[in-house]
């Protein structure tokens, strides 16, 4: 409560506080019955008034930072305004205690002996408006940071800052090989890139001589699961760690406190207010909308947040489970546009994530990128998901693999194991085997390569995997 009357004290005297009538004390009760629920498109109008300068629209002031980010229906983008509260009481709050909790878990560390290699996207100019811009949030983190800050991260910031994320890759790859890097942080599959070229630059197998002294590597923005066994091929060390972190464009949620528990702490302190819908009412016309004290373990919800800002009951689009109330312990599940009800099997990130790692383990694979989505009735009236699958490491058979999975998914989504029951509704999955470099080519011809741009996991229609098949 203390969060949520902190911001809507301040925002009293905007356009929108007025409007939803915000006042000191304000409590739970009345800001819920003040607004509805809001995606992009209810705050699109006020945000691009924002983005032109006026001020005193959705935050206090003039907002002069917009984090672009994958858009909706009827846009190619967002703009995420990130205002300069937002930037220190969530964004650069959630850096400082990432580091905090891993030196508390670590007390012998020595990263502060060598260098942090950061990797971010790259910001333009917003509207030719002086001194703001819009681009990727790390680029806007980067741009910025404490100017001391360069002095222990590489690259430097014209580096950093390149939009072209082949040049970049290749020019961080040649000017950290010579480095003391004792840490990194950024989103594994574009890490992962990056790595693969100082590897091959150099001709060695792993880092263990090339950065003898790393031991961290905070990452977000994707599941870990599937890049784990890569990274620990990678990095053959006991004294490697790694450390989730939920930091997205909207605001810095949550931080793997325990590296013995893969659910992350939320940050119930930081200039975020949250909400939560039941992902089983998310469909009805006036769903269920419960604060943070509200929540139950076990349950699939998506995420509403208040920030400082300026945005307001917002539906960011993740999905969440608590794993602990007290204290406020959490998995992220996926996303409410990313998952698979084509046959009412309601098939989430989740389940995805799981069901390849066990295919993983069976089989000894490893994958690099995935995508699935429905087939709704081929030639022969048949109904099945297709899963379009790049291997860094192939299993020891296609058709084994495909049917662990499915075995998996059967075992973890009841709804999905009904709709398989004899094949009657859903036939068994289709693995297709991705060529080398396929993900990263449509990523390319999105103009998405690097930053926080990230392959959709799960569709439930055919348009994206069907682009990727036609490469």
């Amino acid at each position: 409560m203390q969060v949520l009357q902190r911001l809507t004290s301040k925002a009293k005297d905007t356009e929108w506080g007025r409007t939803h009538g915000f006042a000191d004390n304000m409590g739970y009760e009345a800001f819920a019955a003040s607004s509805a629920v809001n995606t992009y498109e209810e705050l699109k109008d006020s945000i691009d008034r924002m983005r032109q300068g006026e001020e005193d629209v959705l935050w206090p002031g003039m907002v002069r930072w917009y984090a672009k980010s994958s858009g909706t229906t009827n846009d190619k983008s967002k703009f995420i305004p990130v205002s300069k509260d937002g930037l220190r009481d969530t964004h650069y709050a959630g850096g400082k205690d990432a580091v905090v909790w891993y030196l508390r878990n670590n007390p012998g560390s020595r990263v502060f002996d060598g260098k942090a290699l950061i990797l971010g996207g790259s910001h333009a100019p917003n509207y030719n408006l002086k001194n703001s811009l819009v681009g990727d949030l790390s680029a806007i983190l980067i741009e910025n940071t404490n100017p001391l800050i360069s002095m222990v991260r590489v690259p430097n910031k014209s580096v950093a800052l390149l939009s072209d994320f082949e040049e970049k890759r290749e020019q961080i790859a040649r000017m950290t090989i010579k480095e003391n890097i004792s840490n990194l942080s950024g989103v594994p599959s574009w890490m992962l890139s990056v790595l693969n070229r100082i590897l091959e630059i150099t001709g060695k197998e792993d880092f263990t001589d090339i950065w003898p002294n790393i031991e961290v590597f905070f990452h977000g923005g994707v599941s870990f699961a599937p890049y784990r066994k890569q990274y620990e091929r990678l990095f053959p060390s006991e004294k490697m760690h790694y450390m989730e972190t939920y930091n997205a464009s909207e605001g810095f949620f949550g931080l793997q406190d325990d590296p013995a528990d893969t659910a992350m702490s939320l940050m119930v302190d930081y200039g975020v207010f949250y909400e939560f819908i039941p992902m089983d009412e998310l469909e009805k016309d006036n769903p269920t909308v419960v604060p943070l004290w509200g929540v139950q373990t076990g349950r699939n919800y998506a995420m509403v947040i208040s920030t400082s800002s300026g945005l307001w009951r917002y539906m960011i689009g993740d999905t969440v489970r608590f794993t602990s109330v007290n204290p406020y312990k959490f998995v992220i599940t996926g996303r409410t546009k990313f998952f698979i009800n084509a046959f009412g099997e309601e098939l989430i990130v989740d389940n995805a994530e799981k069901g390849l790692a066990e295919a993983c383990r069976v089989t000894g694979a490893e994958v690099l990128e995935y995508t699935a989505a429905p087939v709704f009735m081929d030639d022969r009236g048949k109904c099945r998901h297709q899963w379009l699958v790049e291997f860094s490491k192939k299993p020891d058979s296609l058709q084994h693999f495909a049917d662990v999975l499915d075995k998996t998914l059967q075992e973890i989504n009841s709804d999905y194991e009904a709709k398989r029951h004899k094949d009657i509704t859903l036939q068994k999955l289709e693995l297709v085997e991705a060529r080398k470099g396929l993900f990263h080519e449509w990523l390319a011809m999105k103009g998405k390569l690097g930053g926080q741009h990230k392959v959709p996991r799960l569709s439930n229609n055919r348009r994206h995997i069907d682009e990727m098949l036609a490469l």
